[in-house]
């Protein structure tokens, strides 16, 4: 049994053309950029910042920023590589099963499983409160859940799903165009909100732009819990703020830049993809990096971190409230309701882009992959996906697992990075058309940088991602491994090298002869 088989670069790519299982290519720079943008500026832009700032960073929660973009472009640098080298769908698990082997592979498609799924019912979930949000301010009375037979139903996950799992399955360029009308609408709501939040601006506000570290004031094991995996190891007290805070609030505002890895995943519905990957990547990244730093800076200007830190759930909604302009609130809501929307529809759609994958190579059943004649999508696969997340969203408390999205996606990140010096070593043939510079710096740099994320994450979130490894791993062996297709290949290669002639196999030939399957 080898767990770390390699499928080639060159079997990829023929199985994206495989008849009945194949996706069009019609998405644009323009439409990669923008879709990097829709599903990264999103509620997160509203809130996660806030709470970063209040908790643990301070106004240094701009560096906070600055650190987990810098991590991403150096980690998407890696993935525009492999992109541009393997364009196919299923971004870092494909990547991941081309350079480090099956096993390693699938817990990277698990992962992504895992960040894509439970981020879409999070943010679906969320679609709905704050929809309830702006019918109050509307005066309009309507909860965002109802209550049925003891159990409490989020109306709203169900709606916002089911209308975009039906876009998706008319057409990934009809999608993309609903998408790029709402990105544009929540870029123009960002953009008031940082020109109205700078003219509320107080300087005094930014002292001590680097709060100094404080103990959080309890040693319990719930504090334990919560605290980081990176401090729990060091045997540190749990604190805030301080150095170590801004590392921290880089882990939690990282999830606002989550997406750009799931545009990869649409590399085989790209026109021209050694192109347009890369540009509409970093592209939307740039933008992506402006307005979040801009935004922080106004938030961080307008109050004190300490008054942010006295809210329950600290938002932007918070920094205007306090500032008296209530009429900013409105708008506020409005926008993480447009935000929140096409956010949704990026992550339905790269889900079932992995599934897709995964499920051609037969670690998840075949039946999955097939797509539709006329307009070459996956329809039942995506109809599946809709289904799962709207039925999370709907009725379970997802919102517990929020970080376990950060961590499937940094887990990935590494994965790719590393990835990339393999790729370079095994194919030295191959010429795609973006390479990272500096040889093997970047690369190795990217990885460090999203391992050392990932230990700032809280305990708990590991000790979840321990347990969803493990349930990954179980489905691997128990059916995966015997189902893939790399699998029927080689044992196909085996018994031919076997019985070769009845000539008895040199030690080594057996090896050598499956590595060229």
């Amino acid at each position: 049994m080898n767990l770390f088989r390699t499928k080639s670069i060159e079997q990829s790519i023929a199985d994206a053309d495989e008849p009945g299982r194949k996706l069009k290519r019609s998405l644009s720079t323009w439409d990669l950029m923008i879709m990097g943008v829709a599903v990264a500026v999103g509620a997160g832009i509203f809130s996660v910042g806030a709470k970063a700032a209040a908790n643990f960073a301070g106004p240094a929660v701009t560096i906070s920023f600055a650190v987990a973009a810098v991590t991403c472009a150096l980690a998407i640098m890696c993935y525009a590589e492999f992109a541009t080298a393997i364009p196919v769908a299923g971004s870092a698990y494909v990547f991941t099963y081309a350079t480090m082997g099956e096993v390693l592979a699938w817990i990277i498609g698990w992962n992504l499983i895992l960040e894509l799924f439970t981020a879409a019912a999070v943010i679906a979930k969320y679609w709905g409160i704050y929809l309830s949000k702006v019918f109050a301010l509307m005066g309009v009375d309507m909860p965002p859940a109802l209550n049925i037979g003891g159990v409490d139903l989020y109306w709203g996950a169900f709606l916002i799903v089911a209308i975009f799992t039906v876009l998706l399955v008319l057409g990934t360029k009809l999608s993309a165009r609903v998408g790029n009308i709402f990105t544009l609408i929540k870029i123009a709501v960002v953009l008031f909100v940082i020109v109205v939040g700078f003219t509320y601006v107080k300087f005094s506000n930014y002292t001590p732009f680097v709060p100094s570290s404080q103990p959080t004031g309890g040693n319990d094991g719930a504090d334990v819990m919560k605290q980081s995996f990176f401090g729990f190891l060091t045997g540190a007290v749990p604190a805030q703020y301080g150095t170590l805070g801004i590392f921290a609030g880089a882990a939690l505002v990282f999830f606002a830049f989550i997406g750009f890895d799931v545009v990869a995943t649409s590399a085989e519905e790209v026109k021209n993809p050694q192109k347009t990957l890369p540009r509409g990547i970093f592209g939307g990244l740039a933008l992506v990096t402006l307005l979040y730093i801009l935004v922080s800076l106004a938030l961080t200007g307008m109050v004190s971190y300490t008054q942010l830190a006295q809210a329950k759930n600290p938002t932007l909604t918070t920094a205007f409230e306090a500032v008296g302009n209530t009429d900013a609130a409105k708008v506020i809501a409005f926008g993480s309701l447009i935000g929140l929307t096409t956010v949704i529809m990026v992550l339905l759609m790269g889900l079932a882009r992995v599934v897709l994958a995964m499920s051609r190579d037969g670690l998840l059943p075949r039946s999955l992959s097939k797509t539709s004649d006329k307009r070459s999508t996956p329809v039942r696969l995506q109809v599946i996906c809709g289904a799962a997340v709207a039925l999370v969203a709907g009725l379970t408390n997802v919102d517990l697992l929020e970080e376990m999205i950060n961590i499937g996606t940094l887990s990935a990140f590494v994965m790719v990075s590393l990835g990339i010096l393999v790729l370079r070593k095994k194919r030295p043939d191959l010429k795609p058309a973006f390479r990272v510079p500096f040889g093997k710096v970047l690369p190795v740099a990217s990885a460090v940088l999203c391992l050392y994320l990932m230990t700032n994450l809280a305990v708990e979130t590991w000790i979840f991602f321990a347990i969803w490894l493990a349930i990954g791993l179980a489905i691997y062996f128990a059916y995966g491994q015997r189902h893939s297709r790399l699998n029927e290949k080689f044992a196909s290669a085996k018994a031919a090298v076997a019985g070769n002639d009845n000539i008895p196999a040199k030690s080594g030939d057996d090896e050598e002869s499956l590595s060229k399957v």
